[in-house]
């Protein structure tokens, strides 16, 4: 039977710009700056290697609508490598790289598609009367509010459909709610596969053993800061000749990762101990980074002796860069960006509690708060979390929705951690 081979690929971002680095280490700030470029290539090589019939791009190719001349022919260039090869191209283009954002008069090679601000069809192979039709659309300006999916035509008749678009489905809260549609309209659409942009964490929301449609987002190629960690890259997906995905496989084209190292105090005794724990931490993590570059932040929490050298000024600066002094100068390299102190001084909370002050009022509330579900929801109502969730500004910083229950009880006690600290210290200090 004749089989179909495709990658499935989205959010490019190319010339994404990153502030992480200092000038004190230059040779990384080119590594970074050149990072989505390297994901790219990485991602047209692998076309090549694999022999597969197309490249499918679902938007946001580039990071902004200004569209660099150099990314611009960047891409271009990647897709006549393509073309050379005989491997077609679909692109459209989302909310970062909108139609009437500015375009060079490029030419395209042959077997490259560009979708409109309309709904339309190509198939993947030309000489094949039988071959699945591609359908996409582009957003024509930045803002979309309505439901692409419904303007999609209905499949041919005998023919398997692959559907193109970048779209929030399910109106994911991490990512602005641009084409909105849900799971029921791909799945109502009867196409065979949906080949998803915009949500830049690669999921699977209908695999190959839900049947048609198989719906996937594969996540953006390359990490672009802290909150996008782990691997990234795109997915390999074969098919039948009815339509039937039998393979789908996610490969990885980033070339360096974002990681979060969380170094727990409680029993540690001295300076040199966190020293050796967090060397320790820090190789674990460059050998599980699959040999790409590694950029970290490191989160020292808990209680114990150790806090007030924390508090030192200078400590964590220092810290850091004997971290750097180790790591960053290797190859792969592994920086750490930052060192943030969430730990505490060690205390006795039975007996603040039994103290009969304010502190001990304070601590009696919480746990009133935190033995009644009704109380923390109504906490949650009246701090108007929503309103903070759902800034245009602060949403791209909260990677979850407006905290749930069990969030909510997790920011209660992190809450009392900080008031704890300021008021029992300062208590102390007098």
């Amino acid at each position: 039977m004749t089989s179909y081979r495709f990658v499935h690929s989205a959010d490019l971002h190319l010339d994404s710009q990153f502030g992480v680095l200092s000038a004190e280490y230059p040779e990384l700030e080119e590594i970074l700056r050149k990072s989505t470029f390297d994901a790219y290539e990485r991602i047209v090589e692998l076309c090549i290697t694999e022999s597969v019939d197309a490249l499918l791009v679902a938007g946001d190719v580039f990071d902004s609508a200004d569209n660099s001349l150099s990314a611009q022919l960047k891409f271009n260039d990647g897709l006549v490598r393509l073309s050379e090869h005989g491997i077609k191209s679909f692109v459209c283009h989302g909310n970062h790289d909108p139609l009437d954002g500015w375009q060079a008069e490029l030419d395209w090679p042959p077997g490259a598609h560009q979708f409109g601000a309309e709904p339309q069809t190509f198939p993947l192979r030309d000489d094949d009367p039988n071959s699945p039709l591609v359908t996409g659309i582009s957003y024509p300006t930045q803002e979309v509010q309505e439901n692409l999916v419904s303007r999609f035509p209905k499949p041919v008749i005998g023919r398997t459909s692959i559907g193109l678009i970048h779209a929030n489905v399910g109106a994911n809260a991490g990512h602005k709610n641009y084409a909105p549609c849900t799971v029921a309209d791909l799945v109502a659409s009867e196409y065979d596969y949906w080949a998803l942009g915009h949500v830049h964490t690669r999921n699977v929301l209908r695999s190959p053993d839900d049947g048609s449609p198989v719906i996937v987002y594969p996540g953006n190629s390359q990490g672009r800061h802290r909150n996008e960690q782990g691997a990234r890259g795109v997915y390999v997906v074969d098919m039948d000749g009815h339509g039937t995905v039998t393979n789908l496989k996610f490969r990885e084209t980033d070339v360096l990762r974002w990681h979060t190292l969380h170094q727990p105090i409680d029993d540690l005794r001295t300076e040199q101990d966190l020293i050796d724990v967090l060397v320790d931490e820090i190789r674990s993590a460059i050998d599980a980074a699959n040999a790409k570059h590694l950029i970290y932040r490191v989160i020292v929490s808990g209680n114990g002796p150790l806090h007030g050298s924390l508090t030192h000024a200078g400590f964590l600066r220092d810290l850091r860069d004997r971290m750097n002094s180790l790591f960053a100068g290797q190859q792969p390299f592994a920086l750490c960006e930052k060192i943030v102190d969430t730990s505490s001084i060690l205390f006795d909370r039975g007996e603040l509690i039994s103290g009969g002050n304010f502190v001990s009022d304070l601590l009696t509330l919480i746990d009133q708060v935190r033995a009644d579900p009704e109380e923390i929801l109504q906490l949650g109502e009246h701090a108007k979390l929503q309103d903070l969730y759902g800034h245009v500004r602060a949403r791209r910083y909260l990677k979850e929705s407006t905290p749930d229950g069990s969030k909510l009880a997790e920011l209660i006690d992190e809450a009392e951690r900080l008031l704890l600290i300021n008021l029992v210290e300062e208590k102390d200090q007098r």
